[in-house]
């Protein structure tokens, strides 16, 4: 079998389920050690142990947070940081898909608290341990959502009006820029940062949110675990990615003014410059 991974270190967030779960399990079959996120120390210990019989490796190291929280999402850094000390593969899978308007402990609207600023603080609070490896890889999960989100500044948190699919699209528009002012940030360095919409696929938030299935998480796996280790994307930066292939994201997405600005709102919400 192909160990491409062997000797990486790898966090899959949202890793207890649906694409996640799928991901990290592929990833250790690779020879990646794995470090497994979840919110629930049941599921985690429930996949930690799925992967050790199928990938006949020791049981990933689960952490647990609730992304929602920023205190929480600064905790799995630290945890993520202490565990190895270089990380060479970060997923920024989890999300979730809200049918109304919440507020997390933080006063921030839930969807993009979870699907768009938990991703951009882990990853900022990762980047010296990404700076350790000799070829470090920040893949985000995005969703060909984004292609019709509205990027209304005065509405990011749905702050005039609550649509649940707006919301989500936002967020996932969110995850393309800041995967591509990552990358532009992060040029010259050892880091590459790329997004990537997985396909329709049968998920949790698939079924509960838009009602229908799609196809398997095998399937929605298949791009991240590509972008995580294939050598044929060794050195490419600042991509969206469909199917394994380079596609345009949308020109909301592409405009690097948006892609500045977003950084700027997300780093003042969390409190750093």
């Amino acid at each position: 079998m192909n160990k491409a991974m062997d000797g990486k270190v790898v966090l899959v967030t949202g890793a207890t389920d649906g694409i996640g779960r799928q991901t990290a399990l592929d990833l250790a079959l690779l020879g990646a050690t794995v470090l497994v996120h979840g919110r629930s120390a049941e599921r985690g210990a429930e996949v930690a142990g799925w992967i050790e019989r199928e990938a006949k490796v020791a049981a990933p190291r689960v952490l647990l947070a609730d992304l929602s929280s920023l205190a929480d999402v600064r905790r799995l850094g630290d945890e993520a940081a202490s565990a190895f000390g270089r990380l060479d593969v970060l997923v920024n899978n989890a999300g979730v898909y809200r049918t109304h308007r919440t507020l997390t402990v933080d006063g921030i609207e839930t969807t993009f608290a979870v699907n768009g600023l938990a991703p951009f603080l882990l990853t900022n609070l990762l980047l010296p341990c990404l700076a350790q490896s000799n070829s470090a890889r920040v893949v985000t999960v995005s969703s060909i959502a984004h292609v019709r989100a509205r990027l209304d500044w005065g509405n990011l948190q749905g702050e005039v009006a609550f649509d649940p699919y707006a919301a989500y699209g936002l967020s996932k528009l969110c995850n393309v820029l800041f995967a591509f002012e990552l990358a532009r940030r992060a040029a010259g360095s050892s880091i590459a940062s790329n997004a990537l919409h997985p396909g329709v696929i049968t998920t949790k938030l698939l079924m509960q949110g838009f009602g229908t299935t799609g196809a398997p998480v095998e399937d929605g796996a298949r791009t991240s675990v590509y972008l995580a280790s294939s050598p044929e994307v060794e050195g490419v930066s600042g991509e969206y990615f469909v199917d394994k292939r380079v596609e345009r994201a949308s020109a909301t997405a592409r405009n690097p003014e948006n892609q500045r600005r977003l950084w700027d709102v997300c780093a003042e919400l969390c409190g750093f410059a």
